[in-house]
């Protein structure tokens, strides 16, 4: 590793306290669960940590490859930040064990005898059943891990080499590889979070999840570098020009996710079938239709006026905050679409437990230290990509 590029002092600190915040908050909520024996609710607190998680790792993969296709100043400063959280998907292969032990909790086309009690169930039980879901799964982090070590391994291989080919090796993964995460994704979301509910569906649901999980990730990186843009090697590197096409790439991922969210609702609302208008009645009563009107204003609306500001754009403090802010709804937004459905006992009226608080906690800090030892592992920049030097004059040419 090139001494010049190595990660802060500060980074290791974050990673120690990461790991003790994670590890205390887990262990609150495992004394939890045994003492209440409430497995419905861990289960539900734990589903939406994860899937929040999982979703700035896989939307950091997305946007690797998207980078890589297209270019762009913004993604070689924030190559190893993308890297980094698309490295810990082996991570998140194991906290999916707590999920693949809760399915009997979280899903009733799991037990037999609901299969065949409604004919709703039985006409889907070839697809809806455990083994196919774990299989799905595996297939799923395996396309992922493929992806993420192959971008990770020839992006090491550039720094040792210098070799300008790899630059195309990038391309001609990137291109079918956001094809087959686009897939795996919908399909992903119809299984983990959609079948909760298994007798309704969206098909726009796999691409609110793309959308989602994308607008995590530009989230989480701004944030992520923002931080690390105050300190060497990057401070001085990082320029508001930097930060500006990343603010505007936020914005598109808050238009893009708050389009599909209203097509959804519209298609549905106005085609007034019980069977699918009433997965958003259970989410506009019983203080569903607060969280609802949050979302609306603080994951859009709020975002959107803020980010059609240059100078805030440009700003990166200010920046980190709009993001600080959409990363805390998309955690909202996650729990609006989860919670509702579990447990099944509770009627559909808004219940917040110290689970549902705790468990993004701890799971978030295993995340962030297990990100943390990647990106310490690795220089800051990609020091020999062939187009960095322009990237940075370009930086400091538009810088002001």
């Amino acid at each position: 590793m090139d001494a010049a590029y190595t990660a802060p002092p500060e980074v290791g600190r974050f990673q120690q306290l990461s790991l003790i915040v994670g590890v205390v908050c887990l262990a609150l909520v495992g004394v939890g669960v045994a003492v209440t024996r409430n497995y419905e609710l861990f289960f539900r607190s734990y589903l939406t940590a994860y899937v929040f998680w999982i979703g700035i790792a896989l939307g950091s993969l997305a946007v690797l490859m998207l980078q890589h296709l297209t270019g762009g100043a913004w993604g070689l400063v924030s190559r190893r930040v993308l890297e980094s959280a698309a490295q810990t998907i082996p991570l998140m292969l194991v906290l999916f064990v707590p999920l693949a032990l809760g399915i009997h909790v979280l899903y009733e086309w799991s037990h037999p005898h609901e299969v065949a009690a409604d004919p709703v169930l039985a006409h889907k039980a070839r697809y809806l059943v455990p083994w196919f879901f774990l299989v799905r799964a595996g297939v799923y982090f395996a396309i992922w891990l493929a992806l993420s070590y192959l971008l990770n391994k020839w992006s090491g291989d550039q720094d040792r080499t210098a070799d300008r080919g790899i630059s195309r090796r990038f391309r001609l993964l990137s291109g079918p590889g956001l094809v087959l995460f686009v897939l795996t994704v919908t399909f992903a979301s119809f299984d983990w979070v959609m079948s909760l509910d298994p007798h309704w569906y969206s098909t726009v649901f796999g691409l609110l999840f793309v959308a989602g999980w994308g607008l995590s990730a530009f989230a989480f990186v701004i944030a992520a570098l923002v931080w690390l843009s105050t300190r060497k090697p990057l401070q001085g590197v990082v320029a508001p020009s930097h930060f500006h096409d990343l603010g505007k790439l936020l914005l598109a991922f808050v238009m893009v996710w708050a389009y599909l969210s209203f097509s959804q609702y519209l298609i549905i609302w106005s085609g007034n079938i019980p069977e699918e208008a009433r997965w958003y009645l259970h989410r506009q009563r019983g203080g569903w239709g607060v969280v609802a009107v949050l979302l609306i204003s603080f994951q859009f609306a709020l975002p959107f006026l803020l980010l059609l500001s240059r100078d805030l754009k440009r700003n990166a403090r200010l920046l980190a905050g709009v993001a600080g802010l959409v990363l805390f709804m998309r955690l909202v937004d996650l729990f609006w679409l989860i919670a509702p459905e579990v447990p099944k006992t509770a009627g559909h009226h808004l219940n917040i437990s110290w689970m549902d608080v705790l468990a993004p906690v701890g799971l978030g800090g295993i995340w962030l230290w297990f990100f943390a030892t990647r990106l310490k592992k690795r220089p800051l920049l990609p020091f020999n990509d062939p187009y960095l030097e322009d990237a940075i004059e370009q930086g400091a040419r538009h810088g002001h």
